[in-house]
């Protein structure tokens, strides 16, 4: 209630500013959530989402509009119209499906919960739906739609990233992967580098990643991996690759706080820094490093996942192979010990627009969509794997048993699926001040500096 009051408050306070000096206001929902990595445009015919508020139904709900993030195969309507007919036709309950980019999706969102005018259901990752609007008291609790079998089914570290500090859970989580790296392995084996790599598993140690670097380089003569530092796009390969090399970490176990400045990060560091064949390259985000990977100009990927594995160059020209048709091998970032791997998780999240009718009947589409005999098939449209082992009897670990790639990822990177720390407070200003900290060690910055100023820029902002 406190939110909503909140909300006309601020809505009153921008008329009032109208009126007195012909400009706009600029208060609206806190936005410590920017794009993740994936910022995949929906397609060009998509509607833009209208903020106007809904009229409350009064009854029982026949119409709820659902914002959805360009999630995998769920960012394309053709894919998701035959599952949404379906659910109507169930149901009764007719679905507005409305994308956002990520480019301004988070404006449109806040925009609309100034103005009262949410949709009713909204579908990406629990930075966005649980650590900033659950937690600034715009979400519906849906721990009411989970019972002890459910906790049993569902990942455990996606539950517990949809879930906040009380207990709340502000996101049903639908789809999971993890990212990782890809290599080139066509240049691996000319360079003699093959020989490094454990491709049964997947792995390779940070011996053996140094002395491949090495290898390549001095094979190929030029720079052969990115550290790449010019935006936020695609970071969760630069952190990881950082974090993994010696066993560092980015916050604590708690989300409470940001760790950059922890020794074994300022080791990977210099390690990176030193090598021949790594640059920190200010002129790439993660997209800029993919292209150059695929087009065979790097010989490694740290932005990487199985979307890029699936389709590398996003233009239907096959799987695993780069543009001169050499094969692609995910791997998991090279550590000392166990790989821990950065993922992706996303769900279905309800707004709370003071309609219960409507909050019914988007509870209907959330348990539709994520634990039903239907899940499979919303699982396999978004080309993620699914969040849960079974659902209402559904066998899901063998949905994609007819695709070998997704299956070969599914036993060797999917399970070092690590904590979701996205979800720790401050994260908008700690990934800008992530990549400058790169670019400033790029630009000759001792590691041990940058990492403890940029380090304390983040936890200022996480307060």
């Amino acid at each position: 209630m406190k939110k909503k009051l909140l909300a006309l408050l601020l809505a009153l306070a921008m008329v009032l500013s109208l009126a007195a000096c012909g400009g706009g206001g600029n208060n609206k929902p806190a936005n410590n959530n920017p794009a993740p990595s994936d910022t995949k445009e929906p397609a060009e015919d998509n509607k833009t989402p209208d903020p106007a508020p809904a009229e409350p139904s009064g009854g029982e709900a026949t119409e709820i509009t659902l914002w959805a993030y360009p999630v995998g195969g769920w960012g394309t309507e053709d894919n998701v119209k035959p599952l949404l007919e379906a659910f109507t036709a169930e149901t009764g309950i007719n679905v507005k499906l409305e994308y956002l980019a990520y480019a301004d999706g988070d404006d449109k969102v806040n925009t609309a919960l100034t103005a009262g005018g949410a949709p009713d259901l909204i579908l990406e990752g629990p930075e966005r739906l649980v650590a900033n609007w659950g937690a600034n008291g715009y979400m519906v609790d849906l721990s009411d739609l989970i019972d002890d079998t459910d906790k049993s089914e569902i990942n455990a570290a996606a539950l517990a990233a949809c879930t906040n500090d009380d207990g709340a859970v502000y996101e049903y989580p639908m789809v999971i992967t993890a990212h990782c790296m890809g290599i080139n392995l066509d240049a691996f084996k000319a360079a003699g580098a093959d020989q490094y790599l454990d491709l049964e598993n997947h792995t390779w140690s940070t011996e053996d990643f140094i002395n491949a670097v090495d290898a390549l380089y001095a094979h190929f003569g030029d720079t052969v991996g990115a550290v790449y530092c010019k935006g936020q796009g695609g970071d969760q390969g630069t952190r990881a690759l950082i974090n993994n090399m010696y066993g560092g970490t980015f916050t604590n176990a708690e989300h409470t706080s940001y760790t950059w400045d922890d020794p074994k990060n300022v080791q990977a560091i210099e390690q990176l820094a030193g090598m021949d064949g790594i640059a920190f390259d200010a002129s790439l985000e993660g997209g800029d490093e993919i292209a150059l990977f695929y087009q065979g100009v790097l010989k490694m990927a740290f932005c990487w996942n199985i979307a890029q594995q699936l389709n590398p160059n996003t233009a239907d020209t096959g799987e695993g192979k780069t543009v001169a048709g050499e094969e692609i091998v995910c791997m998991n970032f090279p550590s000392e010990s166990a790989p821990v791997l950065q993922g992706g998780i996303w769900g279905l999240g309800i707004f709370d627009n003071g309609d219960e009718a409507r909050i019914e009947a988007a509870k209907k589409f959330v348990k539709y969509m994520c634990d039903s005999e239907h899940t499979a098939e919303a699982a396999k449209i978004s080309n993620f794997f699914a969040a849960r082992s079974a659902a209402e009897g559904t066998d899901l670990s063998t949905i994609f048993d007819d695709n070998p790639t997704m299956m070969e990822y599914n036993k060797v990177i999917l399970p070092n699926l690590g904590d979701y720390y996205q979800v720790t407070t401050g994260w908008a200003a700690a990934r800008t001040a992530w990549w400058n900290t790169l670019q400033k060690i790029g630009n000759g910055e001792s590691a041990a500096d940058a990492l403890a100023a940029g380090a304390a820029e983040a936890n200022g902002a996480a307060g």
